[in-house]
C-alpha cells in the first residue's frame, strides 16, 4: 500500500457573508470532487429557495436548516488531495452564535484561510477571527480577498483591502509582509483552482496552490500520550472498551497507563492490552488516531467519558486551581468573581468557579489594560484564576496545547473561551 500523503487540516474563517462556503464549494467542484450533476442539482435547489448563486455554498451546507437560513451552523468536513497533502477542509461558521464551533474548529487546524469580501473589506468580526486563530495557535494564516468580480477585478481595491487587513495583522503580531494575500472570486472561480484570466496583475498562488505552500504539520507525537475518553463500551468477550482520539503522543501495546481523574480523582493504573482502529488490531497508535482500547486492570467503574488515558510515567495533572487567558464571547450581562459555569475541556465537562479576575488585557498586544477589574463584558480578554468544583485534568498551553483549551458554557450558550497558562496541582 502506498504511504498516505500527510493530512493537513485547513480551516476557512471569515465574516458571515464573506463567501467562505462558496470558495470551498468551488474548490471541490473545480477539482472534480463534486460532479457536474450534483452541482446542477444544488443550483436548482438554490434557485428554488430564492438563493441563486448559493449553489457552491450548498456543497458544504448540507443541513436543511442551514440551506433555508443561508447560514453555516456546524463544522463541515471534506477531503481534497493536492500534490503534497491530503487536505481536510473545515468550513468554520462566521456567525457570532457559532463562535463555539469556530473555537473548536480552529483548534484542530494546521492552517487557515481568512476570507474577506473585497466590496465590504474589513468587518468588526475580522479582528475577532484573527485573535481566535492566534489564541488557538494557528500559525499559518493566508488572507483570501474574495468577490473580486464584484469590484471589477481592480488591483487598487485589492491593495486597499490588503492594507486595511495588514494593520489588523500587525495588531495581533502577524507580519503582513510575510503573509500571502490571494485575489479571488469563489462564485466565478477566479484563482480558486485555475489561474484567473481577469486579473493579469495578480502574480500570487491560487487557493489550491496555497494549500501546498503551507508548511507540513508536525504531528504532536513528541508530547506525552493523552487520550481523552469519548465513550466507554462493554463488549462481550473483551470487556471495557474506552474509545476516543489520541490527541498527543504515542500509545503502544503493553504501555503502562493511568486513567485520570477517574471516579476518585487519583485515577486507576493499568496496562494497554489491545489497540483497535477500523476493526484491526494495532501494535501502536499515535496523535490523531481514533481508537478503541482495552486496558488490563481498568474496569467499567474506573473510567468514563471526560477521563484522560495517559502515560503512567508522565500523567496529566489533576488541578486544584489554574490561571487562564479567556475571551468573553457571549455573556447575557457581565462576568464577575464567584461565577460558576460549566467548563468544556477535551471531552470533560466540569463546573468551575472564577475566583479572581487578575487583569483585563489588550488581546492584540497582551498588555494589561486594568488590574483586578470588577467584571468582564463581551469582547473583553482577561487573565483569570479558576477553581474546579470537582476533578479536572488540564495542562498549560506551553506543556500541551491539546489539553489546555476550553470553552465556558452556561444555559446552552458559549459564554467564553480560553486556554490555561498556569496550574496548581492537587496534593
Amino acid at each position: 500500500m502506498a504511504k498516505e500523503k500527510p493530512n493537513m487540516n485547513v480551516v476557512f474563517v471569515g465574516h458571515v457573508d464573506a463567501g467562505k462556503s462558496t470558495i470551498v464549494g468551488q474548490l471541490l467542484f473545480s477539482s472534480g470532487i463534486v460532479s457536474e450533476q450534483e452541482m446542477a442539482k444544488l443550483k436548482a435547489e438554490a434557485e428554488k429557495h430564492g438563493k441563486a448563486g448559493f449553489e457552491f455554498a450548498y456543497v458544504m451546507d448540507k443541513i436543511k436548516e442551514e440551506r433555508e437560513r443561508g447560514v453555516t451552523i456546524d463544522l463541515a468536513y471534506r477531503k481534497i488531495m493536492t500534490p503534497k497533502f491530503q487536505i481536510t477542509i473545515i468550513d468554520a461558521p462566521g456567525h457570532r452564535d457559532f463562535v463555539k464551533n469556530m473555537i473548536t474548529g480552529a483548534s484542530q487546524a494546521d492552517a487557515a484561510f481568512l476570507v474577506i469580501a473585497a466590496p465590504a473589506g474589513v468587518q468588526p468580526q475580522t479582528t475577532e477571527h484573527l485573535w481566535l486563530l492566534r489564541t488557538a495557535g494557528v500559525k499559518n494564516i493566508c488572507i483570501a480577498i474574495n468577490k473580486m468580480d464584484a469590484v471589477g477585478y481592480g488591483e487598487d481595491k485589492f491593495n486597499k483591502v490588503k492594507e486595511e487587513i495588514g494593520k489588523l495583522l500587525t495588531g495581533v503580531g502577524i507580519k503582513p509582509e510575510s503573509t500571502t494575500f490571494i485575489a479571488c472570486s469563489g462564485l466565478k472561480g477566479d484563482n480558486i483552482v485555475k489561474k484567473s484570466e481577469n486579473m493579469s496583475w495578480y502574480k500570487g498562488p491560487t487557493i489550491m496552490e496555497q494549500m501546498d505552500l503551507f508548511p507540513a504539520p508536525e504531528p504532536p507525537t513528541n508530547l506525552p500520550m493523552r487520550m481523552p475518553v469519548q465513550d466507554v463500551y462493554e463488549i462481550t468477550g473483551i470487556g471495557t472498551v474506552p474509545v476516543g482520539k489520541i490527541v498527543s503522543g504515542i500509545m503502544k501495546q503493553g504501555m503502562k497507563v493511568k486513567v485520570l481523574p477517574g471516579r476518585t480523582g487519583t485515577g486507576t493504573e493499568g496496562e494497554v492490552k489491545t489497540i483497535e482502529a477500523h476493526h484491526e488490531t494495532l501494535p501502536q497508535a499515535e496523535a490523531g488516531d481514533n481508537v478503541g482500547i482495552n486496558i488490563r486492570g481498568v474496569g467499567k467503574k474506573d473510567i468514563a467519558r471526560g477521563d484522560v488515558i495517559c502515560d503512567a510515567a508522565n500523567p496529566i495533572p489533576v488541578v486544584e486551581e489554574f490561571i487562564a487567558t479567556i475571551t468573553v464571547i457571549n455573556h447575557p450581562t457581565v462576568l464577575a468573581k464567584g461565577y460558576t459555569p460549566v467548563f468544556h475541556i477535551h471531552t470533560a465537562q466540569v463546573p468551575c468557579q472564577f475566583i479572581e479576575l487578575i487583569a483585563q488585557i489588550d488581546p492584540r498586544t497582551g498588555a494589561v489594560v486594568k488590574e483586578h477589574p470588577d467584571f468582564l463584558k463581551n469582547g473583553d480578554t482577561a487573565k483569570v484564576r479558576i477553581k474546579p468544583i470537582g476533578n479536572l485534568c488540564l495542562e498549560t498551553q506551553k506543556e500541551n496545547p491539546f489539553t489546555s483549551k476550553f470553552s465556558v458554557r452556561d444555559a446552552g450558550a458559549t459564554v467564553a473561551a480560553g486556554m490555561c497558562t498556569e496550574i496548581v496541582k492537587k496534593k
